[in-house]
């Protein structure tokens, strides 16, 4: 039997990350970035240890990715700014 998990709080992920990815505020994108992140990993870590779709175990790797990269984006130009 297998069991599949999409009531946790986390199931949310994708609603974090699209708040994430559209924030337009400087101020907020980075502790946006960190909460999707946080929701997408411990998502991640559930899925581990209960069956989840195929779909959604590739949905977070590139969502996780994306926001690695979006991070990495917003921290340079931060410190470009700063210079």
């Amino acid at each position: 039997m297998q069991t599949v998990c999409t009531s946790s709080p986390n199931a949310d992920w994708r609603a974090l990350y699209r708040a994430a990815i559209h924030e337009t505020d400087s101020s907020l994108i980075l502790q946006q970035v960190s909460v999707a992140e946080t929701a997408a990993l411990t998502r991640q870590r559930e899925l581990f240890y209960v069956s989840g779709t195929q779909e959604e175990k590739e949905s977070l790797e590139d969502a996780l990715y994306a926001l690695r990269a979006f991070r990495n984006v917003v921290e340079n130009a931060t410190k470009a700014t700063a210079a």
